[in-house]
């Protein structure tokens, strides 16, 4: 499973949104914590998944530099590869590209 630096990049992205104004800025400790439920429940899928599966969902996850274990988490659970625990009560967002749209 690839290595993320979910801390930096929390810190980045909620900078960033901050920066631009967004009413829905993200905090960056509300980002680290979906990003960790997003990787725990790919660990336990990430092995069952076919080689070609990972690796264009692992490019989809890193688009635009900003690496998100919620956007890889979403593109396999699409390609019907990750199905893990039912999602949680609350939509993660974390560093997701789509972490400002509305659900």
């Amino acid at each position: 499973m690839p290595v993320f630096n979910v801390e930096a990049m929390c810190r980045d992205v909620s900078a960033d949104d901050k920066a631009s104004g967004l009413a829905l800025a993200q905090d960056a400790g509300e980002c680290v914590r979906d990003e960790t439920l997003a990787q725990q429940q790919l660990s336990s899928a990430w092995l069952t998944v076919p080689g070609p599966a990972r690796e264009s969902c692992e490019g989809e996850a890193a688009a635009a530099g900003i690496p998100s274990y919620v956007d890889l988490l979403t593109c396999l659970q699409m390609t019907g590869w990750a199905n893990p625990a039912p999602p949680p009560a609350i939509p993660l967002r974390g560093a997701s590209k789509m972490r400002n749209a509305k659900n």
